[in-house]
């Protein structure tokens, strides 16, 4: 188990019940929405983007994925046996496979370990929650500040012009994690620009003006571990 010493403390008693490792690579998916749902995964190295199709055929990007995150778990005891998202591998890695049946027999047998579980489900359904309530608050553009701020929390450095995105991201990526159109981003992006809120270069953004992004979406200034895009 020595690959798993680096994540989350809130995961460590999960790695009893690994079954088996699977390397991942990029441009597959791990798991497809409405495929059979037998199995969790923890990422060991590797991104993950888990997504949902909208009625419209649009792509909603729920989250990255990363070392230490747990995906799939939607399907634990539920009597749908599907998966209610896609698993799109982003960068090549590997995960620890984790049978659905024997995790619902582990949590049954371990109070303790069900506790710790539920807390960290909760934690992960708040972070929908507020992606959403920007989302239908404040509509697009809220859902693309929304997206900015969590960004910066997520992969933000300090400059000294503001804070720096360290990935580089396609307005089709952005996007996909506000439910809109590229359109609709490259006109939003455009006038954040026009103003000096944001800069962009090859890829990476850099937010100059943090607190206005904030003030237009009522931010309620929740933790990191909440706000973030992982």
């Amino acid at each position: 188990m020595q690959a798993f010493t680096d994540i989350s403390t809130e995961l460590q008693s999960l790695l009893e019940t690994v079954h088996h490792i699977r390397k991942i690579q990029k441009g597959s998916f791990l798991f497809q929405e409405g495929t059979k749902a037998n199995e969790l995964y923890i990422i060991i190295s590797g991104k993950i983007q888990m997504s949902k199709m909208i009625p419209d055929g649009r792509e909603l990007t729920l989250r990255m994925a990363s070392e230490g995150d747990l995906i799939g778990e939607l399907s634990l005891y539920c009597s749908a046996q599907n998966h209610m998202q896609n698993a799109k591998v982003i960068e090549s890695g590997e995960v620890a496979v984790i049978f659905k049946n024997e995790l619902e027999k582990r949590l049954g047998d371990d109070h303790g370990m069900a506790i710790e579980f539920m807390k960290w489900m909760s934690n992960e359904h708040r972070k929908t929650q507020t992606k959403f309530r920007d989302l239908v608050l404040h509509g697009k553009k809220g859902a693309l500040y929304s997206t900015l701020i969590r960004l910066s929390n997520s992969y933000g450095v300090a400059a000294d012009n503001g804070i720096v995105i360290d990935t580089p991201l396609t307005n089709q990526e952005l996007a996909n994690f506000c439910g809109t159109s590229r359109e609709v981003v490259n006109r939003l992006l455009s006038e954040l620009r026009r103003n000096e809120i944001i800069s962009i270069d090859k890829g990476i953004i850099t937010i100059h003006d943090l607190d206005y992004l904030k003030v237009e979406i009522d931010c309620e200034n929740c933790p990191i571990e909440i706000c973030n895009i992982e």
